[in-house]
């Protein structure tokens, strides 16, 4: 922490390097500003202790100009945690956290059985995630590989995320990201929301999630929003080019996403509008392959499926398309039949 800042208040950009060995550290907070552009090489491995009593392990915050890379691993050590994770006995900590970030490029490190979620970036803009490696057992609660919320200018490419949960996750106030070339998978998939759970929730717009393969997930490529009176927006999104290999669930908008199955819920206000799912193929695990379950006081809008090729994963059976207030438009290959 020391050379962290000795290195933030040098001119130009300075560099801070984790050398090749490996390192037990507590929570680490990299605060800024800097006087110029920070770079973090870790070369070696952090591992993480095994309690923490904190939301973050490594945090970045108020940076302008910073760049994340080397090779090394975070090693969240997660197994000594996730038990406490189920029964939420304790905050877990996120492994690596970008906050109030602006033009930052995160490559080439990996994460390694994070406690919660291997990443986060909130209230940040011009972020470039790529070459990352995310890990964690299919069992491992939680572990969501990427998480983003009130950031924009986020592109994300050429990783592999095999986790517990979601793959990668768009929050409240998402805009303008691009997902391309993502192996997903073990995990929950690709997922927008939840949303609508609270009431200062923001519009998620602007999202293009192209050329992915997820393989073995619980689902594909979704939308989720709480049954409840909270609005927002989410519109101009965009899945294409993607290969699903035994996916639960392959396309799925759930506007009735109530984890909890709380008291007290009525339809959701989250309105959805111009969302395209094109050239999407490969099998299912479901025989509903097709899933558009939209609000009934805020019907989806302009929903369209082009060129969709999602076999039963088992011969013997076909795949089905449920609908229920969505409108829009098939075009092209339509396997299951279109419910639009």
């Amino acid at each position: 922490m020391t050379t962290w800042t000795n290195a933030c208040k040098a001119n130009g950009t300075a560099k801070l390097l984790i050398p090749n060995a490996t390192f037990s550290v507590g929570p680490l907070i990299f605060n800024g500003p800097c006087q110029g552009s920070m770079v973090v090489e870790v070369m070696g491995v952090l591992k993480a202790l095994t309690y923490n009593n904190s939301n973050s392990w490594v945090m970045f915050e108020n940076i302008e100009g910073l760049t994340i890379t080397g090779g090394g691993t975070f090693d969240g050590q997660g197994a000594s945690a996730w038990s406490q994770n189920v029964s939420s006995l304790r905050i877990l900590p996120t492994s690596i956290q970008l906050g109030k970030v602006i033009n930052a490029t995160v490559s080439n490190i990996k994460s390694l059985n994070s406690k919660l979620f291997h990443m986060t970036i909130g209230d940040s803009k011009n972020i470039v995630l790529e070459n990352l490696t995310f890990t964690a057992p299919a069992d491992s609660p939680n572990t969501d590989g990427i998480h983003i919320g009130r950031s924009t200018n986020v592109t994300i490419t050429d990783s592999t995320i095999s986790t517990g949960d979601a793959c990668i996750a768009f929050l409240s106030g998402s805009t303008n990201v691009s997902v391309s070339n993502i192996q997903c998978g073990p995990g929950h998939g690709i997922s927008i929301g939840s949303l609508g759970r609270f009431p200062n929730d923001e519009d998620v717009s602007g999202l293009t999630i192209s050329n992915c393969t997820l393989t073995g997930t619980q689902n594909g490529v979704r939308i989720k929003t709480w049954p409840r009176p909270n609005a927002s927006l989410v519109y101009n999104i965009t899945f294409e080019n993607i290969i699903m290999t035994d996916v639960h669930n392959p396309i799925i908008i759930d506007q009735h996403y109530n984890p909890q199955y709380s008291v007290n819920m009525t339809s959701s206000h989250v309105q959805i509008s111009n969302v395209s799912f094109r050239n999407i193929k490969g099998t299912s695990v479901s025989t509903v392959a097709v899933s558009l379950v939209c609000s009934d006081s805020v019907p989806c809008q302009n929903v369209e499926l082009e060129n969709i090729d999602l076999e039963f994963y088992k011969k013997g059976k076909k795949t089905n398309a449920v609908c229920e207030n969505v409108n829009g438009s098939s075009s092209g290959v339509e396997n299951p039949p279109s419910c639009l």
